[in-house]
C-alpha cells in the first residue's frame, strides 16, 4: 500500500510567475493647467513649423530642401554641399549637449515636452477625445458591445488617425522632395521610393502616436534608461512631497486633516489618471515619468477645490525636498559647475558655428589627378600633367571663375583659364598645367591651384602635385 502524500509547506511549494505581462490600455484623463498650456503651446510651434516649414519659398526654389538626388542642401539662404558635412556634425554635436543642459537643470524636459513621440501621442489622444469622449467615456466604449454608435465613433477616429499620419508622412518626404512637386507624382502614383517613404512613416506616426504610445517611452527610447546619469540631487523634477502628503486618504471637506492625523492628499488618484506613462508618482521618481507636468496641474485643481495649499505635487529638487528649500534657494543652485560647463561648451560651439557660417566661402573646389596620363611631354617642350577639378558654385547666382597655379617656376594653365558655372551646380573641369621641360627637378613637387571668382572675393587654393618624371 503506498505511503500516504502529504502537501509541502506553503513556502517550499512552487510559485510561478509570468515573465511577460500583458499591456494595459492607458486611458489619459483630460486636464487644465499652466503645464498643459505650456504641452500645447509648444505642440503648435512644433507643428506649425514641421508642417508649414516646406511651403514656404525662398526665391524660386523651397525654403528648406535636402536634396539627396542632386546632393544639394537649401537652408534659407545657404546651399550646402556633402562637402560641408561639417556643419552636421556640429549640429548633431550641439543637440546632445543640449539635451544634457537641459536634463541637467530640470530634467526630462525634451520628452516631456518637445519629443515627437510626446507630440504626436497628444495630438493623437486629442483625435481621439474627440471622437469617443474623455476618460471614462472612452473606457466604457472599449469594455461594451459593438453597437453602431461605437462603430461609427472608432471608424471617424480611425479614418482622422490615418489623415494626420498620412499627411506627416507626406510632409515629411517634402523635405527631401520638393513638396510642390511630391504631390504631383503621389497624384500620379509615380515615384516608388516616394510612395514607400511616404506610407513608412506614415504608418510608424499611426502605429507609434495611436497603439505604442507609453510603450515607446518605457521601452524602446534609450534615453528613460540612461537619463539618471544626467541627474543630481540639484535637478528639478516632478516631485511628490512625501512629508506634506502622507498619510494619504480620503476624507470630507469638514475634517480638520491635521487632527485627523492625516497629511494634504486625499488619494484621489487624479494624478495618476492624468499621466499619459500611467505612473504613480506618488511612489517616488521612477525612469517611465517624462515630467510632462501633468500631475502637478492635476494635483493643483484638487487642491484648490479642498482648499490646501498648492504644490503637493511639484518640480523642486531631492535637496530642496529634504532640506524643505524655498523655490529661490533651489533656483541658486542651478548654476552649478556642471551646468556651466555645459552652457560654457555650448555657448562656444554656437559661436564656432555662427562664425563659420558667416565666414564661409560660398565656392568649393576638389582637384583629382587624371591618372590616365600622370606626366606627359607635349610640343613646345613644355612637360604637362592633367587634373581634374570639381567647381561648386554655392551660390544662386551664376558665376565666373579664373584658374590659376603657382609652387614652380614657369608653371602656367595650359587649359581654358576661366569656367561658367550656374547657380547651385557643380562642374568637373579638365586643368592642364605646364612647365617648361628641365625647368623643375625629378620628383614630386607640390603646387597650388588656385580658383577666384571674377567679381567676387571668394577664391579657394587646393594643393596637389606636379610630376616629374626621371
Amino acid at each position: 500500500m503506498p505511503a500516504p502524500q502529504t502537501q509541502p509547506p506553503a513556502a517550499e511549494r512552487d510559485v510561478y510567475v509570468d515573465l511577460y505581462e500583458a499591456k494595459k490600455k492607458i486611458y489619459p484623463r483630460a486636464i487644465g493647467g499652466v503645464f498643459t498650456r505650456w504641452r500645447w503651446a509648444l505642440v503648435l510651434l512644433t507643428q506649425g513649423v514641421f508642417y508649414g516649414l516646406p511651403w514656404w519659398q525662398w526665391g524660386e526654389r523651397q525654403m528648406v530642401l535636402f536634396d539627396l538626388g542632386a546632393r544639394r542642401f537649401y537652408l534659407f539662404g545657404l546651399v550646402l554641399y556633402p562637402q560641408d558635412f561639417i556643419y552636421l556634425t556640429g549640429l548633431l554635436i550641439m543637440s546632445a549637449l543640449s539635451l544634457f543642459l537641459f536634463t541637467a537643470v530640470a530634467g526630462r524636459l525634451w520628452c516631456g515636452f518637445a519629443c515627437p513621440q510626446t507630440v504626436y501621442t497628444e495630438l493623437f489622444l486629442w483625435l481621439e477625445r474627440l471622437t469617443e469622449g474623455d476618460r471614462s467615456a472612452r473606457m466604457r466604449l472599449d469594455k461594451g458591445p459593438w453597437t453602431f454608435e461605437k462603430l461609427w465613433r472608432k471608424t471617424l477616429k480611425q479614418l482622422a488617425w490615418v489623415s494626420v499620419a498620412l499627411w506627416t508622412g507626406f510632409t515629411f518626404v517634402g523635405y527631401f522632395v520638393p513638396i510642390r512637386q511630391l504631390g504631383g507624382e503621389l497624384l500620379a502614383l509615380h515615384g516608388t521610393w516616394q510612395i514607400f517613404w511616404v506610407g513608412f512613416y506614415s504608418f510608424a506616426t499611426y502605429g507609434f502616436a495611436g497603439y505604442m504610445r507609453e510603450q515607446v517611452c518605457k521601452y524602446m527610447c534609450p534615453y528613460a534608461r540612461f537619463q539618471s546619469a544626467m541627474f543630481d540631487k540639484d535637478t528639478l523634477i516632478v516631485t511628490y512631497d512625501t512629508q506634506r502628503g502622507e498619510p494619504r486618504a480620503a476624507r470630507s471637506k469638514k475634517v480638520d486633516a491635521k487632527a485627523a492625523g492625516l497629511g494634504d492628499c486625499i488619494d484621489c488618484s487624479l494624478c495618476v489618471q492624468v499621466c499619459p506613462t500611467g505612473i504613480d508618482i506618488r511612489k517616488g521618481l521612477q525612469y517611465e515619468c517624462i515630467g510632462c507636468g501633468m500631475c502637478v496641474d492635476a494635483c493643483n485643481t484638487v487642491m484648490d477645490k479642498v482648499q490646501y495649499p498648492r504644490g503637493l505635487i511639484r518640480y523642486a529638487t531631492q535637496n530642496g525636498m529634504q532640506n524643505r528649500w524655498s523655490s529661490a534657494q533651489m533656483l541658486r543652485r542651478v548654476l552649478r559647475p556642471r551646468v556651466l560647463f555645459y552652457s560654457a561648451v555650448l555657448l562656444a560651439l554656437c559661436t564656432a558655428m555662427l562664425a563659420s557660417l558667416v565666414t564661409r566661402a560660398p565656392l568649393k573646389v576638389d582637384v583629382v589627378r587624371d591618372r590616365a596620363a600622370l606626366s606627359r611631354v607635349v610640343a613646345g617642350g613644355q612637360l604637362e600633367n592633367i587634373y581634374r577639378v570639381q567647381v561648386m558654385n554655392a551660390t544662386e547666382q551664376p558665376q565666373r571663375y579664373r584658374i590659376t597655379a603657382s609652387g614652380l617656376q614657369g608653371l602656367q594653365v595650359a587649359s581654358e583659364p576661366e569656367v561658367e558655372i550656374g547657380p547651385a551646380e557643380s562642374r568637373w573641369v579638365a586643368v592642364r598645367l605646364q612647365v617648361p621641360y628641365g625647368a623643375a627637378p625629378a620628383g614630386s613637387h607640390t603646387v597650388h591651384l588656385d580658383v577666384q571668382a571674377l567679381g567676387d572675393r571668394a577664391q579657394v587654393s587646393e594643393k596637389t602635385v606636379f610630376l616629374v618624371p626621371r
